[in-house]
């Protein structure tokens, strides 16, 4: 059974993170950078939107009875195959796993320039995805 409570918390699980995650943003690029503590808040707090999107979405996958993909990435893009995101939206989104995984499991260094300005870019996006979810519901 569809639990839309559930789904509900963790929207705002992830509004929360955004408020937070925003009065960084709003700091110049050297403020975020040259600040260890506010540039790792960043980094942790971009991980737990991804963590809480992705869960969101294998929710919703499983609830549907849609073909489960094979990584975490792709569950935008199965989510946008079955009209609930938008397919532009899903792929523009989709990356931020890989940029979660790159700051949980240090594959590579990770070049801050390249982090604060993907996130200060992408930013924008973190919001748009709960309003295309809360549509659903």
């Amino acid at each position: 059974m569809f639990d839309k409570a559930l789904v509900k918390a963790k929207l705002n699980n992830i509004v929360e993170y955004i408020d937070e995650l925003g009065r960084i943003v709003a700091m110049s690029e050297n403020e975020i950078k040259n600040n260890y503590l506010v540039y790792h808040t960043a980094e942790r707090l971009l991980q737990l939107i991804a963590d809480t999107m992705t869960d969101i979405n294998m929710y919703l996958i499983k609830e549907k009875k849609l073909n489960v993909p094979d990584d975490l990435q792709s569950t935008f893009r199965t989510l946008a195959d079955n009209d609930i995101l938008p397919k532009d939206f899903a792929d523009q989104i989709a990356p931020v796993v890989g940029m979660r995984n790159l700051l949980v499991h240090r594959y590579e260094k990770l070049d801050r320039d390249v982090f604060v300005r993907k996130l200060k870019k992408n930013f924008p996006d973190f919001k748009k995805y709960t309003i295309f979810i809360e549509q659903i519901l």
